[in-house]
C-alpha cells in the first residue's frame, strides 16, 4: 500500500524516496512508515537499485518529526495501542536503515527533528547544509529523546550529546558533524547537482567520491567553542547537579543552557538522563531501541505528555503544567516503573 506523503522513484541506479508532506514540514504518519518500509523491501532486493536516497519535499526541512497529534489524539481518545503500533513501526523501520546492505544516503537539509533524525542519522551517509538545524526536543512535550537516539548521543563526543538532550536546542551542520550525526556540508545551492551525479553511482566507493567533490567546509557551529564547560557540568549523573553545575559556571551561554533545561518536564529531564547513561555503556542500537519503546509506551500513558503536546501543539500558549513540577518532586518509583513499562506491544529488533 502507498501513502500520498512519500514519492518514490527510479533515478538511474538511484533509490529515491522523498517525504512528500511539505506543509507539515515532512512529519511521518503511521501509513509514510509503512510505505518506506515497503519500498525498501523491494529496493534491497532490486539489482539495479544500487543505494537508496531520502530527502524532503519544500524549501523548510527534511522531517519536523513523528506525527505527535497523533500520538496525542490516540491516547486522550482512550487508545494507546494505536500510538504503540506507531512506535513500534517507527522504530522498526529505523533499526532496519541502520543495517540496509545498500547505501543510504540521507539529504538532512533545513530542519530535522525527531523522527527525521531516526530516517536519516542512521543512514551511511549523512549530509547537511547551510540550512540545517537538527534537535531532539522531545523534553520539551513530556516524552523522552527516541528514535535510537539514546544510542547516538551517547556516543557524542564528551557531553554534546547530554546537552543535546536535556535542553532540545538545535544545532546546525557544523555541530551536528562534530556530534557524529551527520558525515559531510554540502551547500545548499549544490544540492542539485550532487542529487542528478549520484543516479550514477554504482556503490559506495563512488558515492563517497561524488558526495566530496561536492562537499564544502560548514559555517563554523557553537560545540566546539563551548566544550569546555559542556563536558564540566554535564558530567553530573543528576539533572539537578547538571543545573547547579551551568548556574555556577561565568559564561553566559551555560546559565542560557540552565534556562532552557529549567522550562522543560523534569519527568521526562530525568528519564533521559538515565536512559543516555545506559545507553553509553550499551553496545548496540538495538538495545537502546528497545528500552527507549519501553520508555516512550510508559510515557504517552503519563499526564505530561498530553500537557506537553497541549501547551506547544494544540493551545499553543507555552506554558504546561508539568506533574511533578520541579525536579525535586520526582518519585524515584515512578521512573523505575516507566523503564520496565513494555506497552501493548513488545518491541524486540534482532
Amino acid at each position: 500500500m502507498s501513502d500520498p506523503g512519500i514519492s518514490a522513484r527510479r533515478q538511474g541506479n538511484l533509490g529515491r524516496i522523498t517525504l512528500n508532506r511539505p506543509r507539515a514540514i515532512n512529519a511521518l504518519t503511521v501509513g509514510m512508515v509503512g510505505t518506506i518500509d515497503a519500498v525498501l523491501d523491494e529496493w534491497t532486493v532490486d539489482p539495479d537499485v544500487r543505494s537508496i536516497l531520502i530527502d524532503g519535499a519544500g524549501e523548510r526541512g527534511l522531517c519536523a518529526g513523528g506525527d505527535i497529534r497523533f500520538l496525542y489524539e490516540s491516547v486522550r481518545g482512550g487508545h494507546p495501542e494505536q500510538a504503540d503500533r506507531f512506535l513500534h513501526a517507527e522504530y522498526t523501520l529505523n533499526a532496519r536503515i541502520a543495517r540496509l546492505a545498500k547505501p543510504y544516503i540521507a539529504i538532512m537539509d533545513g530542519l530535522v527533528m525527531g523522527g527525521g533524525v531516526g530516517v536519516s542519522a542512521h543512514g551511511s551517509m549523512r549530509i547537511v547544509t547551510e540550512r540545517t538545524r537538527l534537535a531532539m526536543p522531545e523534553v520539551g512535550i513530556g516524552f523522552v529523546p527516541d528514535i535510537g537516539s539514546t544510542y547516538l548521543l551517547s556516543a557524542a563526543p564528551g557531553e554534546l550529546g547530554t546537552h543535546m538532550a536535556l535542553t532540545g536546542e538545535g544545532i546546525g551542520a557544523a555541530d551536528a558533524m562534530l556530534c557524529g550525526l551527520a558525515d559531510h556540508h554540502v551547500p545548499s545551492s549544490r544540492l542539485p547537482g550532487l542529487l542528478e551525479a549520484l543516479g550514477s553511482c554504482t556503490g559506495a566507493a563512488d558515492i563517497d567520491v561524488c558526495v566530496a567533490s561536492y562537499a564544502m567546509p560548514p559555517p563554523a557551529g557553537r560545540l566546539a567553542v563551548d566544550r569546555g564547560w559542556i563536558d564540566a557540568c554535564y558530567r553530573h549523573d543528576t539533572v539537578q547537579a547538571i543545573t547547579d553545575a551551568l548556574n555556577a559556571r561565568p559564561e553566559q551561554a551555560a546559565g542560557g543552557a540552565a534556562g532552557r533545561i529549567a522550562v522543560n518536564c523534569p519527568t521526562s529531564l530525568t528519564v533521559a538522563l538515565r536512559a543516555l547513561r545506559q545507553g553509553r555503556r550499551s553496545e548496540r542500537l538495538e538495545a537502546c531501541m528497545e528500552q527507549e519503546y519501553r520508555l516512550a509506551t510508559g510515557l504517552l500513558r503519563q499526564p505530561d505528555f498530553s500537557e506537553g503536546v497541549r501547551a506547544a501543539i494544540v493551545d499553543k500558549d507555552r506554558n504546561p503544567a508539568w506533574m511533578p513540577a520541579t525536579l525535586a518532586g520526582i518519585d524515584p518509583g515512578r521512573v523505575d516503573t516507566l523503564f520496565a513499562f513494555d506497552g501493548s506491544v513488545a518491541l524486540t529488533l534482532a
